[in-house]
């Protein structure tokens, strides 16, 4: 959150948190390699060091290298570009592990530092006397979250005198060669390998959400083939805090808080005035356990990974579906049994223990060689905790170097760990088996469900639930989606080829227009045929009328008339048509006569009074032009 001041409820909530740490003493198990010195004689020898938490650590492998100590920025606080220093080895020659002194910056820091300077792997000396820690990363914000999440390479803190003699030797000038060794830091008693993700079904918490978020999707198809395969046995868990008695009563935990305060979770967005509150992610962890222990008991554990991925793609907090109708909506798709994950899941509001979130609870306290569980996310591999980047790759080589020498499953000696996962229930999206069209799509990262484009013309809708074809050209593509029959030759379809891509019943039916469109009954609703002497027969799509005797029905004025009437009156007007014509003809011939012998004789007259004036003339008009001489 920056610089930006913390809401006031969120303080409260960490009071009840740093309560709670005081009341039950955490008990943090940290997880170690070996370090062997093989020259100089002086120090030769076996070393602890600790896993760092952030990186790649080689999982059941081990790396030699030299160990370099920089002249200049020995706490690898700024980047060693400034100081002209590259780490990269030369051709040939060991690689180099790079040996920095604790302080001044995060441990994150340094690794990103000395990883773009060429180190391939780096070692921390503590500076303080005390037992080997757990190197963490920060607290994520914009600028560490970018470096944090590309760190490639191991690092591991070893103790300071340890630190000291390796100091020594490389400033005596001794070529310190060194083999970090991975190859006992996950047990492998077995050929199966028991591992557990504890995880959160909060995506609002920032970086960290993110990057959980982005490696359940990622590490989704190879998780499910080692489930399916019988390699692995999975299980999912989830923290929560209660809330102290004496504060059980609070707005805050009461809105933070199931069962009357005894499972918490942190409001997501650390706001108690506005979005989700604290116990709607107690409530989807309590149904996301259920799930899991649905499908293990239809022995298809992994579908939990199926149901975690496909929520959070379709009922994400930023869109406001992180909610018990979209949860169940996933549910069903994936052809879970909502009723048994409802008995699972119990009365969230009992002042009672949950027994489903009381287990999770008394899991979180560490037993054996594990630590108690106080970080999200934490991976645990047959009961040791899993330090390094949560990536695909890492994890799955920390899981492969849980098998028992020659055990491993042809998955981890190949690393083809992909498999069509639209092959099985089509991946749990929408089909259309009579189309043969599906919005299943089998990628590296899994399935997604995302509506097809089928020969031009674009499927819409959620991928899940639905997949409508739209735009130009839709009804050749199994008519849209819409209803369509055939009956005697006789065709519909309720497919209108627009952009809107909507299904509207033809004329003479009713219906959604989807699943079907229903012949009306015109007779019977009296919308047609509704003269005296009409008769209705009722047709599908359309009707007919007939009329009795010697009748005509005409349906555009949905009347009867007489055959021979029409007949009659048809001839009657033909032969007043007829006689009109005529009768127009004759005048207009009888006018045009008329003019024309006018006109004639007024030439003709003309003509004669220039050769032979009357007596009676006393003007002839004068036909010749006036300029004429």
């Amino acid at each position: 959150m920056g610089c930006s001041e913390r809401p006031k409820g969120a303080i409260l909530l960490g009071l009840l948190l740093l309560t709670l740490a005081e009341i039950v003493v955490g008990r943090f198990v940290v997880e170690k390699n070996s370090l062997r010195v093989l020259s100089p004689d002086s120090i030769k020898g076996t070393h602890d060091s600790a896993i760092g938490n952030f990186g790649i650590p080689q999982y059941g492998g081990r790396m030699g290298g030299t160990v370099v100590y920089p002249r200049d920025n020995r706490k690898g606080c700024k980047s060693f570009d400034d100081s002209g220093i590259s780490f990269k080895a030369k051709a040939g020659a060991l690689p180099n592990f790079v040996l920095v002194d604790r302080g001044d910056c995060f441990f994150a820091l340094k690794v990103w530092n000395a990883q773009n300077a060429g180190a391939a792997a780096v070692l921390v000396a503590d500076d303080l006397d005390e037992p080997l820690i757990t190197m963490d990363s920060p607290e994520e914000d914009g600028a560490s979250a970018r470096y944090i999440a590309n760190i490639t390479i191991p690092s591991a803190l070893i103790d300071k005198s340890f630190g000291e003699k390796l100091k020594k030797a490389i400033s005596e000038g001794d070529m310190v060669n060194v083999n970090l060794d991975w190859r006992e830091a996950v047990p492998h008693p077995d050929d199966r390998v028991e591992y557990e993700l504890w995880t959160n079904s909060n995506d609002e918490c920032g970086v960290k959400c993110d990057m959980l978020m982005e490696f359940l999707k990622d590490f989704k198809g190879a998780a499910q083939v080692l489930e399916k395969g019988g390699y692995t046995q999975f299980t999912p868990h989830y923290i929560t805090w209660y809330c102290p008695q004496a504060f059980t009563i609070s707005k805050q935990c009461k809105s933070q808080c199931l069962n009357h305060g005894r499972y918490c979770a942190p409001d997501p967005e650390q706001d108690f005035s506005t979005g989700y509150e604290g116990k709607d992610v107690v409530l989807e962890n309590l149904r996301q356990l259920c799930v899991f222990r649905v499908a293990n008991e239809t022995k298809k554990p992994w579908v939990w990974w199926d149901y975690v991925t496909d929520f959070q793609i379709r009922c994400p907090m930023k869109e406001k579906k992180y909610n018990k109708e979209c949860a169940e909506q996933v549910i069903n798709s994936l052809g879970l049994d909502l009723k048994k994950i409802e008995k699972c899941m119990g009365d969230p509001e009992a002042d009672s223990d949950n027994p489903v979130l009381k287990e999770e609870q008394d899991a979180q306290i560490g037993k054996g060689s594990r630590g108690d569980v106080t970080i999200l996310p934490t991976l645990v591999v047959n009961n040791r905790q899993y330090r390094g980047k949560l990536e695909k790759g890492a994890v799955l080589k920390a899981i492969c170097a849980g098998f028992e020498e020659t055990t491993e499953p042809s998955v981890c000696l190949g690393g083809d760990v992909e498999t069509n996962e639209c092959l099985e229930n089509n991946g749990g999206c929408w089909q259309d088996k009579a189309a043969n069209i599906t919005a299943c799509k089998d990628t590296f990262r899994g399935r997604v469900c995302e509506c097809p484009v089928v020969n031009g013309v674009q499927f819409k809708g959620d991928g899940y639930r639905s997949c409508v074809a739209s735009g130009p050209g839709r009804c050749r593509i199994n008519n849209g989606g819409c209803w369509h029959e055939s009956r005697n030759g006789v065709a519909f379809s309720a497919c209108v080829d627009n952009e809107e891509g909507k299904c509207t019943c033809p004329p003479g039916f009713k219906g959604d227009g989807v699943n079907s469109c229903e012949d009306i009954d015109e007779c019977k609703q009296k919308k047609a045929c509704q003269c005296p002497e009409c008769s209705c027969k009722n047709t599908w799509g359309s009707y007919e009328c007939t009329c009795g005797g010697d009748l005509l029905y005409i349906r555009d004025h949905d009347t009867c008339i007489s055959k021979t009437t029409e007949v009659k009156s048809a001839w009657t007007a033909v032969w007043i048509i007829l006689i009109a014509l005529a009768l127009a003809a004759g005048g207009a011939y009888v006018v045009y006569k008329r003019r024309l012998r006018s006109y004639m004789d007024s030439e003709i007259r003309a003509i004669m009074a220039q050769y032979m004036p009357l007596d009676s003339q006393n003007e002839v008009p004068n036909h010749v032009d006036e300029d004429r001489a």
